[in-house]
C-alpha cells in the first residue's frame, strides 16, 4: 500500500528506490525520516533505537544541537571556495587535528575511501623517493573502501566482477607477524591496517603485532598507515585508536565520525612522509607562464588558476550567467594582451 491514513509508507519509498537507485545495497525495508540522539523515526512514525549510528558515523547521535547549529551557521556564510584559498573553519580543524594526533600534516577529502586513496598516493610517492617500490600490504578481513584501489586492499568477495583489479597490492593474515616479516621486500612501500577491523567482524589487532609492524616499517623505511575511519574519533574511548595502543603511524586516515554525517574525510601524514605529494591539472595551454596572467585577472575581479607553468584553469559554476562568463573571457583577453604587450617592451 502506498498511502495509509494519508501517510506515505515505507513500502512506497522502497518501491521508488528500487525503480530508480542503482541496486548496490541490501537495504532494510525502512525509510528513515528524522532522528534525535540515538533514536530515529521512519515514514510511518515508528521509532527505533539506532545502534548502528550510520555505521559508526553519528558518534554524537543524530541531529546533535551543536552539529546542527555549526552546519546552519556555516551554510549561511560560505559553502565552497576550492583549495586555492584558506578558510577559518578549515584552518581551525587542521590545527586541531594535527595537535590532537601529533601528526604534522593533514589533507581533507570527501570520504573514507578517498582518504585511503590519498594515503596510498602519499605512501607510494614517499617510497619512490627512497628507491622503494609501491606495493601496499594489507590484511585479510580488512575493509578500506569501495573504489578500485581500496577494494584491491580488501576482501576478495568485494573484488568479484570488477577485474582487472589494480596491481601493487598484497594481502596477509591478520595478527601474523611472521607472515608480515616474510612479505617484506624492496618492492613494499607501505603497510595498511585497521587497528580494529570493522567490516571484518570487530577484530582487534594485537598490541605486540602492531608494535612489531611499526619496528619493521621504521627499520626498512616503509610507511605505516593506520586506517581509523571506523575506529577513530572516540569510538574506542580515546580520540584515536593509535593512542589506546600507544603506536604512532606515519599516515592515518579519518572520516565517518569526523563529520557526523557531513561528507568529510582526512589524511594525516608525518612531516617526513608528506614532503613527497603533488598534483596535475588541465586547462587552457598558453605559450607563456600563466601565474602573472592569473594575478592580473585577480586584480580585475576574476579568480582562475595557473598550473603546469603554462596552463590556465577556468572552471566556473555550471549556472554562471552569460554576462558573468563574458566578463571572465573579456578579463582574460585583456590580461593576456597586457602581459604580451609588456613582454614585447
Amino acid at each position: 500500500m502506498i498511502k495509509e491514513n494519508n501517510i506515505i509508507t515505507n513500502d512506497y519509498y522502497g518501491e521508488v528506490d528500487q525503480t530508480h537507485y542503482l541496486p548496490v545495497f541490501k537495504r532494510f525495508p525502512v525509510a528513515i525520516c528524522c532522528g534525535s540522539g540515538s533514536r530515529v523515526r521512519d515514514s510511518e512514525g515508528k521509532e527505533y533505537i539506532d545502534a548502528l549510528a550510520g555505521i559508526a558515523v553519528n558518534n554524537v547521535g543524530h541531529c546533535h544541537p551543536k552539529v546542527v547549529a555549526a552546519i546552519r551557521e556555516q551554510a549561511g556564510k560560505l559553502m565552497h571556495i576550492s583549495n586555492f584559498f584558506v578558510s577559518e573553519p578549515q584552518v581551525a580543524l587542521s590545527e586541531r587535528l594535527t595537535r590532537l594526533s601529533g601528526i604534522e600534516r593533514v589533507f581533507f577529502t570527501n570520504s573514507g575511501a578517498e582518504s585511503v586513496e590519498g594515503a596510498i598516493k602519499i605512501a607510494r610517492k614517499y617510497a619512490h623517493s627512497k628507491g622503494r617500490g609501491g606495493t601496499i600490504l594489507s590484511f585479510h578481513g580488512s575493509f578500506h573502501g569501495r573504489t578500485m584501489a581500496t577494494i584491491a586492499t580488501g576482501k576478495k568477495k568485494m573484488q568479484q566482477g570488477f577485474d582487472p583489479i589494480p596491481a601493487g597490492f598484497k594481502q596477509l593474515p591478520f595478527n601474523d607477524i611472521e607472515a608480515a616479516k616474510n612479505a617484506i621486500t624492496d618492492d613494499v612501500g607501505a603497510i595498511l591496517i585497521e587497528p580494529i577491523q570493522g567490516e571484518g567482524g570487530i577484530n582487534v589487532a594485537d598490541r605486540a603485532f602492531l608494535q612489531a609492524l611499526k619496528q619493521i616499517c621504521d627499520s626498512h623505511g616503509i610507511v605505516l598507515i593506520f586506517d581509523e575511519i571506523q575506529c577513530g574519533m572516540g569510538r574506542t574511548g580515546k580520540l584515536f585508536a593509535k593512542d589506546l595502543l600507544g603506536i604512532q603511524p606515519d599516515v592515518m586516515t579519518l572520516a565517518k565520525g569526523l563529520g557526523a554525517g557531513v561528507p568529510i574525510g582526512a589524511v594525516l601524514a608525518s612531516e617526513k612522509v608528506s614532503a613527497a605529494g603533488e598534483g596535475l591539472m588541465i586547462g587552457i595551454d598558453f605559450d607563456f607562464e600563466t601565474k602573472p596572467l592569473v594575478m592580473e585577472m585577480l586584480k580585475n575581479g576574476v579568480i582562475a588558476n595557473a598550473t603546469a607553468e603554462t596552463v590556465l584553469r577556468i572552471v566556473p559554476p555550471l549556472n554562471i550567467s552569460y554576462d558573468d562568463l563574458k566578463i571572465v573571457l573579456d578579463t582574460m583577453h585583456s590580461a593576456v594582451k597586457k602581459i604580451t604587450e609588456n613582454a614585447e617592451v
